[in-house]
């Protein structure tokens, strides 16, 4: 990197090596030529007169294109496909004359793209689960841990740090349900000739309808086992990667979601995001500890979820059996996407893995609120000593407005003492009042709620996830990028 021209931050800051290995140039070609490799076997094997020797060759040349000259190719031809079948001809002679037989440009291109994106799927799923079994063990630690419950960014009632993080987990949950079904449900636009017809296919093997449907069903066993679309114009429905970027919009929309939270919760004091012991937090006021990890993960969030619209439009705007408006477009969105999801993925996972919590903090917030959530309780108390419901109400809002004051004036809450001291409440007995003070038995059933989850429906979600898509059981360990 000379830092001379522009670079993505994506490629030089954000995404993992894996993840950018699999939309590198390399790969990519690597798998036209498989492609390749799948239309050319399959069409010796229902009689095309292929040799094997053309096939070996074939076989042997898979990833290691050379690039430079498919480059020089592409410069005199102006066209990227025919640019690679001259650049593997020049690898594989034997297969020259036999390569691309019969197909079209998007036949390589549309199946090679569905093949990247599900290996991506793949390592997101693997990130996914990977953020998701360190919030777990996080919920676990803390499911019984009260902590103030917040509607409109006010203080509610109280609820379980634990609690709070089922719901991130939740929200990822749902994605890996999302992306497990784009997974399972992947097709290929098989070999349809060049507006869907397979009319070519249909001249090369002398008219028989049935060996150019076996045609398709081979290539697809070769490439993955993956179904293929019934019908395609020249090239897949635009539609199935609006689908894909569907689902990583999803995990986006999570993960800004959980960042966003922390971010909250981080200016109150009671969850941090880690923070490694050199590590600046402004260059100007050097005791700031700022929520960078989950700022980023928001600022990546929001460009893979503006992308989500951007195959919404792409889809929308084909034209008949295809137009090439889609072409560059795709270039650009399908790799974004997929490497900044992987960025933020990676991010989920580190913030997740350390967050920091200060139970101090948490308690005093809590302690702060309590004398408000305990009237209710006292109130049934004291009316079952005998009193009146009405009266009794009549002396909490009193007391709660005159305390809310104070409080604002930077008092401390009295609440209590006060109703303590007045004659109303003399027919309850203290030890019962201040029994009220427990904040765990304001947290209803967010501790149980925790267990529950994790047993009846994130544990069985994850086994399966990782039993059904076996490549996606673990992703390398990345170290975080600036």
């Amino acid at each position: 990197m000379t830092g001379e021209h522009w670079q993505s931050p994506l490629s030089t800051r954000y995404a993992s090596p894996a993840m950018q290995r699999l939309w590198g140039e390399r790969h990519r070609i690597g798998q036209w030529r498989r492609v390749w490799l799948a239309l050319a076997e399959s069409e010796q094997e229902l009689g095309i007169a292929i040799p094997d020797a053309a096939l070996a060759e074939m076989r042997a040349h898979l990833d290691d294109a050379n690039l430079a000259s498919a480059a020089a190719f592409e410069k005199r031809f102006r066209h990227d496909v025919m640019a690679h079948v001259h650049a593997f001809g020049e690898q594989a002679p034997a297969a020259r004359a036999h390569l691309h037989l019969g197909a079209t440009s998007a036949f390589v291109t549309d199946n090679a793209d569905v093949l990247v994106m599900r290996d991506s799927l793949a390592l997101v799923l693997a990130r996914l689960l990977t953020v998701i079994d360190a919030l777990r063990a996080f919920a676990e630690r803390n499911a019984a841990l009260p902590c103030l419950a917040y509607t409109h960014f006010q203080p509610a009632q109280l609820t379980t740090v634990g609690k709070r993080a089922t719901l991130w987990m939740q929200d990822l949950a749902l994605d890996v349900e999302a992306i497990v079904h784009r997974l399972d449900t992947l097709r290929l636009r098989g070999c349809k000739g060049t507006t869907g017809t397979q009319a070519s296919f249909l001249e090369l093997f002398a008219g028989d309808h049935e060996k150019v449907r076996e045609l398709d069903r081979r290539i697809a066993a070769k490439l993955g086992g993956h179904g293929v679309f019934a019908v395609t114009g020249q090239t897949y429905p635009r539609k199935a990667d609006a689908q894909i970027l569907d689902a990583l919009s999803g995990v986006a929309q999570s993960a800004a979601k959980f960042g966003t939270d922390l971010r909250l919760l981080q200016h109150e004091g009671e969850l941090l995001e880690p923070f490694e012991a050199e590590q600046i937090g402004s260059s100007a006021m050097a005791y700031k500890r700022n929520p960078m990890r989950a700022e980023r993960m928001g600022a990546l969030a929001r460009h893979v979820i503006s992308l989500q619209a951007n195959g919404a439009h792409t889809a929308a705007a084909q034209w008949l059996e295809r137009t090439l408006d889609d072409s560059a477009n795709r270039r650009l969105t399908l790799p974004e996407a997929f490497l900044a999801v992987d960025a933020i993925l990676l991010l989920a996972a580190n913030i997740a893995q350390g967050i920091e919590v200060r139970e101090g903090t948490i308690a005093t917030h809590v302690d702060e609120q309590m004398p408000f959530m305990v009237t209710e309780r006292w109130l049934m108390h004291a009316v079952q000593a005998g009193g009146d419901r009405q009266a009794l109400h009549e002396v909490i809002r009193r007391h709660s407005l005159a305390v809310a004051e104070s409080v604002a004036a930077g008092e401390s809450n009295d609440l209590l003492d006060r109703l303590a001291r007045d004659g109303a409440f003399d027919s309850v007995k203290q030890a019962k009042l201040e029994a009220e003070l427990d904040p765990s038995r304001y947290v209803g059933r967010a501790p149980e709620q925790v267990t529950e989850f994790l047993a009846e429906y994130l544990d069985p979600l994850v086994a399966a996830a990782r039993t059904r898509h076996a490549g996606a059981a673990s992703a390398e360990i990345t170290e975080l990028r600036v």
